[in-house]
């Protein structure tokens, strides 16, 4: 790792992490890590911390490691690959700095690429978390590690880019492309992760900012707002987290008669668990069960041009760091 010249900072994208191996040891220690944070899981640790390893992880553990098995890729788990890549894509639009990445929970964690940088004699870091819309359960954790990882270093964090006009123009083109090659089906549906309703009723910006990012894309692709569904995918537990629900919208659209749904996810920089087994395999297996014919999904922006391109420019701008 060379020096990187003091008057450019080194810039770090961070996404959420992935388990080192598709099984369930490696998913529990990644679980493990994931839902110890206190920002994830706000119970009274007393309370949580018993629940979370005599019943969650061993139960959770192998189920979700085999559902890693179906999508894991040569080089690793697809949020680990495309990740690395994105990395290296935007790294060749910024030849004055270094570029790298590390995972909010596993390798390369936020603390040893901290360790590294510092080693290399770069002072200035720009953070960039890979979630396009705050929430204190994503960036704000994100902050946490960095704050505990960056001593004597000076650091500057994006809050977010949810209406950023180059990210939006990337997913509107990404549509246009796909129903360019598919055709363009009944409707089109963003399916963004969601969260405990009770954190955006404490003020969590999360929601207003997903709507925000479907009014942007909406305007970037020439549609209007209401041609665009937007649900939330993800729920865990039996509180009520954002409504309306991706899977239930899927079999509702299947039983009013709609046979071909476009699903995009918004809210992730790259493929993941989330989208390549969650929407491409469970929620189409529904939406087929309640009478739909075709669930198509667009792939996140992953390692793009048009993403590295909207990546580098927000990390050369001056907006929404603080």
């Amino acid at each position: 790792m060379s020096t990187s010249p003091d008057s450019a900072p080194a810039l770090v994208l961070v996404n959420l992490g992935t388990p080192a191996a598709p099984t369930a040891p490696a998913v529990r220690r990644y679980l493990a890590q994931f839902l110890h944070d206190h920002r994830v899981v706000q119970l009274t640790r007393w309370l949580w911390c018993p629940l979370l390893h005599f019943v969650i992880l061993p139960l959770r553990s192998p189920k979700v490691a085999h559902k890693y098995a179906q999508i894991w890729m040569e080089g690793g788990s697809p949020l680990a690959v495309h990740t690395a890549a994105l990395a290296e894509a935007v790294a060749a639009r910024l030849p004055d700095r270094q570029v790298v990445h590390a995972m909010r929970y596993g390798e390369p964690s936020v603390a040893s690429v901290f360790d590294g940088l510092r080693a290399a004699g770069v002072h200035r870091v720009r953070v960039l978390p890979l979630y396009p819309q705050y929430s204190t359960t994503t960036t704000a954790s994100v902050a946490d590690a960095v704050a505990v990882a960056a001593a004597g270093l000076q650091v500057e964090l994006l809050h977010d880019y949810h209406t950023d006009a180059g990210w939006a123009a990337a997913i509107a083109d990404s549509i246009r492309a796909h129903w360019a090659a598919h055709g363009r089906g009944e409707r089109l549906l963003l399916s963004f992760h969601g969260i405990p309703r009770r954190l955006v009723d404490g003020g969590d910006p999360y929601a207003d900012q997903c709507e925000a990012s479907a009014r942007a894309i909406a305007a970037a692709l020439d549609v209007r707002r209401d041609e665009l569904l937007l649900t939330f995918q993800s729920r865990f537990g039996r509180e009520r987290w954002l409504e309306p629900y991706t899977l239930p919208t899927l079999e509702a659209l299947a039983r009013e008669g709609v046979r071909r749904v476009d699903v995009v996810c918004p809210g992730f920089a790259v493929d993941c668990l989330e989208t390549l087994e969650e929407i491409s395999v469970e929620n189409d297996a529904a939406f087929r069960a309640a009478g739909g014919e075709s669930l198509r999904y667009i792939p996140c922006l992953n390692a793009g041009g048009a993403h590295a391109d909207a990546l580098a420019a927000l990390a050369r701008g001056d907006a929404g760091w603080a």
